[in-house]
């Protein structure tokens, strides 16, 4: 067998070995994903602080056919399989800015198709929130002034930017949006 063969076998191997994986990776996400959209929401009583882990609730943009589970807090394990409450901003109910944060290669992908006027809806077990989109923004990370407290009911949305960049993303894409409906 001569080099060049020999080399074709190697590289053929290799990719098809890191296609398998990918496969394996993108089917665990998926697994997790469905486990995590199963459980029960919580109750949430406004006098407790929330657990990290828990499910809160439950995201939808119709229009953009995003769809996912929401659970407290941003650790790496709740980012993985849905979307993750800030815990330093309010809850819904609560009022002012609830900000919520996901990743944007997995649950949050959707959003680069977001536009001005898109409802978004929060499903908790209290209740059903509709908010409608006013802005999108690209900030660095290091921008905190999107979780600055709001008098009126807002939702922030926050996933790495841009959308298509490999490996860690330099900017935060933002969503803000103000309520604009609410029922038990």
């Amino acid at each position: 067998m001569n080099v060049s063969r020999r080399h074709a076998r190697v590289i053929s191997t290799v990719a098809v070995g890191v296609g398998l994986a990918a496969l394996a990776y993108a089917g665990i996400v998926v697994a997790q994903t469905m486990a995590e959209s199963s459980a029960p929401m919580v109750h949430v009583d406004r006098h407790r602080p929330l657990v990290a882990g828990q499910k809160l609730g439950q995201i939808r943009i119709e229009r953009i056919g995003l769809q996912a589970s929401i659970s407290e807090g941003e650790r790496a394990s709740v980012l993985r399989s849905g979307v993750g409450h800030l815990s330093d901003t309010p809850w819904i109910g609560q009022g002012g800015n609830v900000a919520l944060a996901g990743h944007r290669d997995t649950v949050f992908r959707s959003l680069r198709r977001i536009q001005s006027g898109d409802v978004i809806e929060i499903a908790t077990a209290e209740r059903s929130v509709r908010y409608r989109v006013e802005t999108t923004a690209v900030v660095p990370p290091g921008d905190l002034s999107v979780l600055e407290p709001s008098s009126r009911s807002t939702l922030t949305l926050i996933t790495c930017y841009p959308f298509t960049f490999f490996g860690s993303a330099p900017d935060r894409f933002i969503v803000r949006a103000r309520e604009i409906t609410q029922s038990p």
